[in-house]
């Protein structure tokens, strides 16, 4: 392990003895009371060193060797600590491609703020490398997202749609202008070769050779008919549905912007769901949707610039979210914003009974858990931070890890404490 603290978190000393380690409450840490000696090794630890040698440093500066590894290990378990040779093959097979590497620095830079483990942030993106997704829709949502995810590392990013590009289908980072009159599908995938130009290549597979495409990790709905967006039809998933495979809705409908739900097949609310849900709570519902589907598409929908922008955004968030291993907010919700206010909200989608995904058994047939620690309760070694006294040896405070259940659930305010 080659220790180097987090570049992501700008330092900042609070006092002569508290030095605090990132500026937002969402992950700022602080540390104290620190002494010289112990600013002094905090220099040392910037990747070009392995754990011999910041032994060997810390023994010229009067550490002793269990102070630096408990020291590394306290840094370590406060999040504040990356291998800057660690995150396996895959990550050294990546960090070989400087070109590729110095594109994504950015990412890997915010990877290290929600990666806890050295070394980690680096393998969430090479695993990137390896995932295929798909976008059916090439609109100004679907166009834009699918070069975002491109850009971010996924490898292979396919569109799928019909037709061919429209004047107002131009977006920035999505279709350009110069694609009018080109087939829409084609178009698109042209733009996600743009965004990431250094990605390798899809390895074709000749027929009769036997060998075996690898699943898709994410497909991504982003149709341009406004029906689709806000009353998705069940059945234009059913082979999703079938073969397990996750998928994300989004779009824009009537100035609304649509994100989610992430439906996992069989284990979060579906398109089924969402519309069993709207005729309960609506008796006309299922008279409107088949006067909506069964009348003439619009040529030009309403798709502000700006929040389809948003959308995509979004969208890819929580798409990145998921496929780095995480369950973003968008699993079995709906977040909607509108104009003008844009104010987003998540609406519930609920596994439904009538619906023959199965969620609704899987729901029924768990019990509940409890998630974390009770209030009040602390663990071993850790001391709750309220109103507590500066103590003479140095502890790290940051905001609280414990993960909320609820949709949109609002980031935990405490903090808790540990030892040094």
């Amino acid at each position: 392990m080659h220790p180097v603290m987090k570049p992501a978190l700008r330092r900042g000393w609070r006092d002569r003895d508290t030095v605090q380690f990132g500026m937002t409450p969402a992950h700022a840490v602080t540390l104290g009371p620190v002494d010289a000696t112990t600013r002094g090794f905090l220099d040392l630890l910037n990747g070009t060193r392995g754990l011999p040698l910041l032994r060997e440093e810390g023994h010229r500066m009067e550490l002793p060797a269990d102070r630096v590894d408990t020291l590394l290990k306290r840094l370590t378990r406060a999040g504040l600590v990356d291998d800057a040779r660690g995150g396996g093959p895959a990550a050294d097979a990546l960090r070989a491609q400087d070109h590729v590497l110095q594109r994504l620095r950015p990412d890997l830079t915010s990877l290290s703020l929600t990666t806890a483990e050295p070394g980690g942030a680096l393998a969430r993106l090479a695993a990137r490398r390896a995932l295929r997704v798909r976008v059916e829709g090439a609109g100004r949502v679907g166009a834009v997202l699918a070069s975002v995810l491109s850009g971010a590392g996924i490898g292979e990013v396919d569109v799928r749609d019909t037709g061919h590009v429209e004047p107002w289908d131009v977006a920035p980072g999505g279709l350009p202008a110069d694609a009018v009159g080109e087939r829409r599908d084609a178009a698109a995938r042209a733009a996600v070769r743009r965004a990431a130009p250094d990605r390798p290549r899809r390895h074709a597979h000749s027929p009769g050779s036997g060998a075996r495409e690898p699943g898709l990790s994410l497909v991504i709905l982003t149709p341009r008919d406004d029906v689709s967006v806000y009353a998705p039809d069940p059945v234009a998933t059913e082979p999703l549905m079938a073969s397990g495979t996750p998928h994300l809705y989004a779009g824009v409908v009537e100035g609304t912007g649509v994100v989610g739900p992430l439906v996992l097949p069989g284990g979060s609310g579906c398109a089924g769901c969402l519309h069993f849900d709207r005729a309960d709570r609506d008796p006309a519902w299922p008279r409107l949707i088949a006067q909506w589907r069964s009348a003439p598409a619009r040529r030009v929908g309403a798709c502000d610039l700006a929040l389809a922008t948003a959308v995509a955004g979004l969208a890819a968030a929580h798409a990145l979210a998921f496929l780095d291993g995480r369950s973003p907010s968008g699993t079995g919700a709906r977040w909607e914003a509108s104009l003008p206010g844009l104010d987003w909200s998540a609406r519930p989608v609920r596994p439904h009974p009538a619906c023959g995904c199965g969620a609704a058994e899987k729901s029924t047939g768990k019990t509940k858990k409890k998630n974390g620690r009770q209030a009040g309760e602390k663990a071993k070694g850790e001391h709750v931070s309220t109103n507590e006294k500066p103590r003479a040896t140095m502890a790290v405070q940051r905001p609280s890890t414990e993960r909320r259940c609820e949709t949109g659930a609002a980031r935990p305010t405490g903090t808790w404490r540990a030892h040094v």
